[in-house]
């Protein structure tokens, strides 16, 4: 008899560990954690004095869930393709272990509890989240299948949450808002091109249209238009500075650490190989936290 309740416990605490590792993996738990960090830096170098731990949490906890509800619809629309790569099978929804309806009700809860934590610092930051889910899961995610146009479009939900920190902090749209916008929104690309470069097999599998050119070639021009981007961010690095948001040496740091991104970039120009790719989306990671740290203790 004893045996027989040890053996359900287990049972139980094996099927809700299985539950929470289905939905660790349907709001890509570590992917939204570093949207969730994006956005609080951006509020702490958009406020002005000494922001509470309470509207931080309520930052975080608002861009989780949004982002969560996000990511889960992506997977509700895209549960066929995912079974079709590797690196996606064993989602939830694509491996079969949860329904349609459980996924989207699970995004409709998320979406209203986060939308709901963002409006609370203001509208524009309400309004901001909603806009987020809707072009990441309703235009980006059916336009990867369509056209290499998705990675432009991409861009736009993935920059948005330093712009959903500055205006939770500042109370509206700012000049600093998009500036720290227009900084991760060029950084996607170079960082999307070497991922779809690592994945390119699973991508053509799936159907998926991620790199610049018409042809989907693994080809040189991958490598210059992240070159491109990449340089781009160098004129963007002085808008904090000349904005009167940070200091000089903060706008130093970002235009050499982007000329260093660009340098990877045209390793992947130069190289068109694996490993170069590798590199560049590598640098992309270390890239952007070093760039939002350099404004934030510039600031202070």
């Amino acid at each position: 008899m004893q045996s027989k309740s040890l053996n359900k416990e287990q049972g139980l605490f094996g099927s809700l560990g299985d539950k929470l590792t289905d939905y660790n993996l349907l709001v890509k738990f570590k992917l939204n954690v570093t949207v969730v960090f994006s956005a609080v830096m951006a509020y702490l170098i958009a406020f002005d004095g000494t922001p509470s731990w309470i509207g931080i949490l309520l930052l975080g906890v608002g861009g989780f869930l949004v982002t969560g509800a996000a990511n889960a619809l992506n997977q509700v629309l895209e549960r066929d393709f995912d079974k079709l790569m590797k690196r996606t099978e064993n989602r939830p929804l694509a491996a079969g272990r949860m329904s349609v309806s459980e996924a989207v009700l699970a995004a409709g809860l998320m979406c209203m509890a986060g939308t709901f934590c963002l409006s609370i610092f203001n509208a524009w930051a309400g309004l901001l989240g909603m806009l987020s889910m809707v072009l990441y899961a309703f235009v980006y995610t059916p336009m990867k299948r369509v056209s290499t146009a998705a990675v432009a479009i991409g861009a736009i939900p993935g920059a948005l949450p330093l712009m959903i920190g500055s205006v939770a902090a500042e109370g509206t749209l700012t000049s600093l808002a998009i500036a720290l916008f227009a900084l991760q929104f060029f950084w996607q690309f170079p960082h999307f091109f070497a991922i779809a470069w690592a994945g390119d097999e699973d991508y053509k599998r799936a159907g998926f249209h991620l790199l610049p050119n018409k042809t989907g070639a693994l080809d040189s021009s991958v490598g210059m238009q992240s070159v491109i981007y990449a340089l781009f961010l160098i004129p963007v690095s002085f808008l904090p500075y000349l904005l009167g948001a940070t200091g000089i040496i903060s706008a130093i740091i970002i235009a050499i650490s982007s000329l260093i991104y660009a340098g990877f970039g045209w390793n992947l120009y130069k190289k068109c190989t694996r490993a170069a790719a590798l590199q560049l989306m590598f640098s992309s990671f270390i890239y952007l936290p070093l760039v939002l740290f350099a404004l934030y203790f510039d600031k202070i």
